[in-house]
């Protein structure tokens, strides 16, 4: 354990923050599609799922209720909330990286686990990655990788070509991205079906996934996966390896990071026997809550490490609740994901993007509290930068605001603007009260569409986006698209050098669609 009396000495004496002066530990732990209302404490009226570790979390710190990932979807939120800038300025202009897909994050692109090891972090990543990997299948493996039905029987030569893929090391993982160790399956519901452990899969897959494991919600894509594989203990393996990581590297004297991108309540809704039925709302609301219980699990872990009041924890979701997991029966039940919001996962309406986002700061965090300043994901990287005292490069977090400031108390914007995007590409941007959508739909599987090119809504008056205003504010929707355009142009949003975008960002296409028959 280390001593913690040093640092506090020099936090008096220097007249600073004592917890941005002292190196907290960082727990960051990323639920896969939690909906804004499936927490209960952001959805007090409309949500009908016990979430009592969740809930208690954002009792011992504060729970911001305007906070926004990057996208509807989750690859291109991983990517900007680990290096503090908009995915969309890279190749990923819609959608998320595919099967067997490369690396989205550059090699040299500076991540908040980089930020953190670089200043004597031991850093660990649990949980699901989906940002791409250098996959060692050459020209000729590649045939024995394609999609194929749920019922395909693996031939000699699948096996053959699995072997010697998988049994050598992966390229391009976390733990080429800053993470010192990783451990958790890349997509639960994809191949390779199995465990990966730093750049090793644990085991050669051998065979295809059983045929009986891709209904109801549970696996979507056939390959390789090891023999018996099964989807139920995933989740409680990384809570597992997580508590375990905890209490060893709370006895080194050196801070520790753990990055715990969780698998749930995604599917596959995978629910273990203590926790099917107990919602009695369907697999996804029991899966909400046995995710729940995990993250009790990891919350006990640094209680019992005795580290609880040095350790800042931060909780947030990918993007909203998927539709297709059972929203439209749960609604009739009275639970409703997305709370008082429009949309749901892949949306470029708030239910996509707008996320739980609850920091616990023991010294730093007053308890209870709740902040509705507009705060964004990306704000991760500036936020551990300033906590640390780090100056950026001017090529890193090119789109991240420091939220130390609100976390210290101070109720004052940190952000004027922030940029989310649907799952087809469809961008919107937030100033103020104002949010403007440069197209006339959700840009993402949920219906509806405009008669105008765009849609313009005034969120303090109308968060759920039912008033389009768009042929009544000419003035301020010019004034956003040329704040877009320069946000576009000098390939940060932040202040500094223009930077350069990976590709051409062809962010209006989506405004000369017209409306649907």
């Amino acid at each position: 354990m280390r001593n913690w009396l040093l640092p506090s000495i020099l936090c008096v004496w220097m007249g600073s923050t004592c917890g941005a002066q002292s190196k907290p530990n960082i727990v960051l732990i990323y639920a896969d599609d939690l909906g804004y209302g499936d927490v209960s404490c952001y959805n007090p009226d409309r949500g009908k799922i016990s979430t009592p570790n969740i809930d208690r979390l954002a009792r011992q710190g504060m729970r911001f209720t305007d906070a926004h990932s990057s996208s509807g979807v989750c690859s291109p939120s991983r990517y900007t909330l680990l290096t503090g800038r908009y995915h969309w300025r890279t190749r990923l202009q819609l959608g998320i990286v595919g099967l067997w897909g490369k690396p989205l994050i550059a090699p040299k692109r500076s991540t908040i686990a980089n930020l953190l090891g670089d200043q004597g972090y031991q850093t660990a990543c649990v949980g699901k990655w989906h940002l791409g990997w250098d996959w060692p299948i050459d020209a000729k493996q590649r045939p024995f990788f394609k999609r194929t039905v749920h019922g395909a029987t693996a031939t000699t030569q699948h096996k053959s070509a699995w072997k010697t893929v998988f049994g050598k090391p992966i390229g391009g993982g976390p733990t080429t991205r800053g993470f010192d160790e990783y451990f958790g399956t890349d997509v639960p519901n994809w191949p390779p079906f199995c465990f990966i452990e730093n750049n090793r899969t644990l085991g050669i897959p051998s065979d295809y996934l059983a045929a009986r494991l891709f209904k109801n919600n549970q696996a979507s894509q056939q390959g390789p996966a090891l023999e018996d594989w099964k989807l139920e203990p995933i989740l409680p393996a990384l809570g597992n390896r997580a508590a375990r990581f905890i209490t060893k590297a709370a006895k080194s004297d050196q801070p520790y990071f753990l990055y715990m991108p969780l698998t749930s309540p995604h599917t596959p809704l995978a629910v273990n026997d203590a926790w099917k039925g107990k919602s009695g709302m369907g697999a996804y609301a029991d899966l909400v809550m046995e995710t729940d219980a995990v993250v009790g699990q990891v919350l006990r872990a640094i209680k019992k490490s005795e580290e609880s009041d040095h350790t800042l924890v931060l909780f947030t979701s990918d993007n909203g609740c998927a539709p297709y997991i059972g929203v439209a029966d749960m609604e009739k039940q009275g639970h409703y994901p997305s709370g008082p919001l429009r949309g749901y996962k892949s949306d470029v309406w708030e239910g996509g993007h707008r996320i739980p986002f609850i920091v616990r700061w023991p010294g730093v965090v007053e308890p209870k509290k709740v902040c509705g300043q507009l705060v964004h994901q990306a704000d991760i990287y500036a936020t551990f930068a300033q906590i640390l005292g780090i100056q950026i490069p001017e090529a890193a977090g090119e789109d991240s605001f420091s939220l130390l400031p609100l976390l210290e108390g101070n109720d004052q914007p940190v952000r004027k603007h922030a940029v989310s995007q649907s799952s087809k590409g469809l961008l919107a941007i937030r100033r103020g009260r104002w949010k403007l959508i440069f197209g006339p739909n959700s840009g993402g599987w949920s219906k509806g569409s405009s008669a105008h090119p765009g849609q313009f809504y005034n969120l303090a008056d109308d968060l759920a986006e039912t008033n389009n205003l768009y042929g009544e504010q000419a003035a301020t929707v010019n004034e956003l698209t040329a704040l877009m355009e320069q946000l576009v142009s000098n390939g940060r949003s932040t202040t500094g050098s223009a930077q350069k975008n990976d590709v051409q960002v062809r962010w209006k296409r989506f405004l000369t669609i017209k409306k649907s028959p």
